[in-house]
């Protein structure tokens, strides 16, 4: 067993990949079949029997998660916490660190520990661990109102969905510094708005019009939502886009130009010079919007 994590060695492995039999004092070797992945630090200890194995990890995690569920409170962003800052609400930032190897992790740590902001506020890195982000990290998040950091990992499905229905705020680097950046800029409550992206309509294109003048016309019908004249586009086919940063040029209903069309009507959209578009294309249109800060 190895912190939470147990199973029965399937296998060993040296560092060029051989197959090892056994593995003595500071021997480095990959070892399969534990349970999930360990934390850096956790102690290696083997056992008679997989059930011994497996019961002091289980009650080891159970512990764990009774402590993370233990009481909730208000989750917060990074956005937030500037807000809050200013409002001199809190004086303490919490973080998750979880990365794919623990160097990147420690490294994070180390660079995040030494980020000098005075002595208004506090940085605190309350737990860390190596492998994807699972669902005793957002627990924890949700306890102590932390923000979890992945670096070069994502969640796991449950631990996603988890993150999404508690509110908390789950930021994935791959660059060491964009991370340092980010926690900086929200200690020092300079940090830059956000801005995502949001679906504003879609439209099928049923057939083509060739024009001399204005290149290719889609003749669509629009699924979903409001076309607009102006507004950023893609074009997708067959689920693949085909055709990135376009932009709605033209919008006629019939004969007459048009600034909207809504969801159940045809239209003549047109694109510009992009003339890569054929019959059963779908136009999605969409605005950058600035996330709110609550």
């Amino acid at each position: 067993m190895c912190g939470t994590s147990y199973g029965r060695v399937r296998a060993l492995f040296d560092e060029y990949g051989n197959a090892l039999e056994s593995a003595g004092p500071s021997r480095p070797v990959q070892v399969l079949g534990l349970s999930s992945v360990p934390r850096a630090g956790d102690t290696f200890l083997a056992t008679e029997d997989d059930r011994t194995a497996r019961q002091i990890a289980e009650k080891r995690d159970a512990i764990e998660r009774n402590a993370a569920q233990a009481r909730g409170r208000k989750r917060i962003s990074l956005e937030d916490f500037t807000k809050a800052l200013e409002e001199g609400k809190v004086d303490t930032l919490n973080l998750i660190l979880k990365g794919d190897v623990s160097g990147a992790v420690e490294a994070l740590e180390d660079s995040l520990l030494k980020i000098d902001v005075g002595d208004d506020v506090d940085l605190r890195i309350i737990h860390r661990g190596v492998g994807a982000i699972t669902e005793n990290d957002i627990n924890l998040a949700t306890v102590d109102n932390a923000i979890v950091i992945g670096f070069n990992v994502r969640p796991e499905a449950k631990a996603r969905d988890l993150a999404e229905r508690e509110g908390v705020d789950v930021r994935y680097y791959s660059v060491i510094y964009d991370a340092i950046d980010d926690i900086e800029n929200s200690l020092k409550g300079m940090l830059k708005p956000e801005f995502e992206e949001v679906h504003t309509g879609s439209a099928e294109i049923r057939e083509v019009f060739r024009s001399s003048k204005f290149g290719n016309i889609a003749g669509s019908i629009v699924r979903d939502g409001t076309i607009r004249r102006n507004a950023k586009a893609r074009v997708t086919r067959d689920g693949v886009v085909v055709g990135e940063n376009q932009t709605i040029e033209s919008l006629r209903r019939f004969k007459d130009d048009a600034t909207e069309v809504r969801e159940g009507y045809e239209c003549g959209i047109g694109l510009g010079k992009f003339n890569d578009i054929r019959e059963g294309d779908i136009i999605e249109t969409f605005e950058m919007q600035e996330k709110p800060r609550d």
